[in-house]
């Protein structure tokens, strides 16, 4: 098992790509706790763990420094600590041009995704240092390297993560800390991808068929990837099997971005 006896703090785990890695994470041997903002998707995904491994959850709101405390806090309290952490929570937001994004809507995008991730890492930081050991993983997005219309906050944030994966990766590395970002493409399997799509057709006056075909024909495997490949990915980053790698943010996109 890649991850045993490791414990992992996963955010966005009750749907999706957060699921998806949680349940890959619990299934190599860690146990996983797990954070959103819905209860039923989150004692869902536990009750679905708790099968075969340890699974424990608590709901809050990561735009709360506060709520971003007690999520740490109540993850040592049942696990006794973190040794992976993995920013994976977020939202698309408004699908609008810089010129109409309304200023209150791009703060909570931002926090959602940078400020979150920035406020959680700050927290788990120190005991890792102190163990002289840990992991984290940021999830970006394609959208951080690829320039896509009607979504400044979504690239904003996720590029922001890169800036902030390289300088924890800088700052760690030598106390026994990695720090790595995944940027996957289009996973079309998941609610915001769906919601996205739906409403780009809409603005591009196309069927949700022809808008989802003609963005994955410039993939060069012409798909979408899945939130197992994401999950698989993930479970390189945060296992010995990448202990080289640090500081990198590596594209799980089809062939979209080549940077």
């Amino acid at each position: 098992m890649l991850l045993k006896d490791q414990v992992a703090l996963i955010t966005g785990s009750g749907r999706g790509i957060g699921r998806a890695i949680a349940r890959l994470f619990a299934g190599e041997g860690a146990s996983v706790f797990l954070t959103a903002r819905t209860q039923s998707e989150l004692a869902s995904t536990a009750a679905d763990i708790n099968k075969f491994a340890k699974a424990a959850f608590v709901t809050g709101d990561l735009t709360s420094a506060l709520d971003c405390a007690r999520i740490v806090g109540a993850a040592r309290k049942k696990f006794r600590r973190v040794d992976i952490l993995v920013n994976n929570a977020g939202h698309y937001g408004p699908v609008v041009p810089v010129q109409d994004y309304p200023l209150a809507e791009f703060d909570n995008v931002i926090a959602v995704h940078l400020r979150a991730a920035f406020l959680l890492s700050k927290l788990v930081l120190p005991e890792m240092y102190g163990r002289g050991y840990g992991v984290i993983l940021n999830i970006s997005s394609l959208s951080a390297k690829s320039a896509f219309a009607w979504g400044s906050a979504y690239a904003a944030a996720k590029a922001g993560m890169l800036g902030l994966t390289r300088v924890m990766a800088a700052e760690a590395a030598r106390k026994g800390v990695r720090v790595n970002a995944l940027c996957p493409g289009p996973v079309t399997e998941t609610v915001m991808s769906q919601k996205l799509g739906a409403t780009l057709a809409k603005k591009m006056g196309v069927s949700p068929k022809e808008q989802l075909e003609g963005f994955l024909n410039t993939l060069l495997q012409g798909r979408a990837q899945t939130v197992d490949e994401i999950a698989n990915a993930a479970l390189f980053l945060c296992s010995d099997q990448s202990s080289a790698v640090t500081g990198q943010s590596i594209n799980v996109d089809g062939g979209a971005a080549f940077f």
